[in-house]
């Protein structure tokens, strides 16, 4: 949750009984297909077309989102994950993370944070599974949303 006017922070109980937005890490395990993952380089195929919205398909000349769940779910029947909108992750923009499942990088003397999946705007490259992108968080944008999480 933001605590405060821009350059103050955040702040995420994981431990809370609640929502949240996720790690980057658990972004990633969630769009690769978790345990069932077929390693796939888009979340879900290996055929873009299949799983996401972007540059190259978009169906109209200025670009917009698109219904959700209008393309292949992944292994985990999770949609949109490539494509469609960069969605916002907990991170700061960093190098990388430790553990793949949990670890994820806080700082709080930057605003710029993570996003993830790419957006109808975007070449196929940022699609990809892997790819990483970052800005600051205070900043709106028509290809710019976010997935919710909850610790179980």
């Amino acid at each position: 949750m933001y605590t405060g006017n821009k350059g103050d922070g955040y702040t995420c109980d994981f431990g809370a009984n609640g929502y949240r937005l996720p790690t980057e890490a658990e972004w990633e395990y969630a769009a690769r297909g978790g345990l069932n993952s077929k390693g796939y380089i888009y979340s879900g195929s290996n055929s873009i077309n299949k799983v996401a919205w972007y540059s190259k398909n978009k169906d109209d000349e200025n670009g917009e989102t698109h219904q959700v769940m209008s393309k292949l779910p992944n292994e985990l029947g999770i949609y949109d994950m490539s494509g469609n909108v960069w969605e916002w992750c907990y991170d700061s923009d960093s190098e990388g993370y430790i553990d793949e499942k949990k670890s994820y990088i806080y700082n709080e003397n930057t605003k710029n944070k993570r996003l993830k999946g790419s957006s109808w705007y975007s070449g196929s490259t940022s699609c990809l599974v892997k790819e990483r992108d970052s800005y600051d968080a205070m900043f709106g944008h028509g290809n710019y949303g976010f997935r919710i999480v909850r610790t179980i």
